[in-house]
């Protein structure tokens, strides 16, 4: 029922946040429609439908503030964003992503609520086909997180340095037996990351602790590089869970682009999602303008215990 109310409450707010973008620019009310029409093997035979690729709607802005306490430049910000559903699944049509309010200034940025880790961001656009079934998160990872009880600060760049570190409050969460009985509590997370991002160079590195889980450490190494109409990424992760064991995963990814078209290329081998993981996608997107594109991908992924999934699709994504 609350679900209910809040998807209403939402798309009452639609026309009001639309008129206010009208009138000021210190509002932005953007969104993503990615659809496609896709064939998964999934062991059991082809099932063909349509798949809403983590479509969304949100608004954001900033609120310059007078000079407070000597500190000039500073603005409120804010995002509220909501995944849509428009392949008609799931069982509420809006759900949270990342949803924040915080203050930006000459010192930084410090922002809280709801919204990806320090070591999710760090991926940058390494992940060719984030959102669709190639996702690193499919086999190769399990830390691409998005947090609620989130407190983070950015510092400003320093000649392409940035440093993000985020504390995440697990609070009233409890782990319990498979009776229902109390075993022990959450620790508090922490998630930082060290960026560089200059002249097409992109290198980062990023730790997560007690986000996944208690006793969980994660590292996360990433570098990509555009040069002309080519980008080449790469991705290394390594998990250490409570029991002491270490499991790791890696992604290597290339695309090219010529004209209106880009052709994509993905490949990655992993132990942390399923042992013996490996998996390989291709793609072909085709751009109609600075905001909508057709595209198409296969993808393949195999693990151990017979595990062997395919898919295939071909889609369209409008921005606005």
């Amino acid at each position: 029922m609350k679900k209910t109310a809040l998807s209403l409450a939402i798309a009452s707010m639609v026309p009001v946040l639309a008129n206010a973008q009208a009138e000021s620019e210190l509002v932005d009310l953007y969104g993503k429609a990615n659809v496609a029409f896709q064939s998964a093997d999934e062991g059991d035979g082809s099932v063909t439908d349509i798949k809403s690729n983590a479509s969304r709607l949100g608004v954001k802005g900033e609120l310059p503030l007078d000079d407070v306490a000597g500190v000039g430049g500073l603005k409120g910000i804010y995002q509220m964003e909501y995944q849509v559903d428009i392949d008609g699944e799931a069982e509420e049509t809006f759900e949270q992503r990342n949803i924040f309010a915080g203050l930006e200034g000459g010192f930084g940025q410090v922002i809280g609520g709801k919204f990806d880790t320090p070591l999710k961001v760090a991926q940058n656009k390494v992940d060719l086909f984030n959102d669709l079934e190639g996702d690193i998160k499919s086999i190769i990872t399990k830390s691409d997180n998005r947090e609620s009880n989130n407190l983070q600060y950015t510092t400003p760049s320093f000649g392409g340095f940035k440093v993000s570190a985020a504390y995440i409050s697990h609070k009233d969460d409890e782990i319990l037996d498979a009776d229902g009985n109390l075993l022990d509590t959450r620790d508090n997370g922490t998630s930082v990351s060290l960026a560089y991002d200059n002249n097409g160079v992109y290198l980062a590195y990023a730790y997560d602790q007690d986000v996944e889980a208690n006793d969980w450490d994660v590292q996360r190494a990433v570098a990509q590089y555009n040069i002309g109409p080519v980008q080449v990424g790469a991705l290394y992760e390594q998990q250490e869970v409570a029991d002491g064991d270490t499991e790791d995963g890696w992604l290597t990814s290339v695309a090219y682009k010529i004209n209106q078209w880009t052709a994509k290329a993905q490949y990655g081998q992993s132990d942390i999602v399923k042992t013996d993981g490996e998996t390989y996608s291709l793609g072909l997107d085709y751009k109609l303008s600075s905001a909508a594109k057709v595209f198409g991908f296969y993808t393949d992924e195999t693990a151990a215990d017979d595990y062997d999934r395919s898919y295939f699709g071909i889609g369209t994504e409008l921005k606005f």
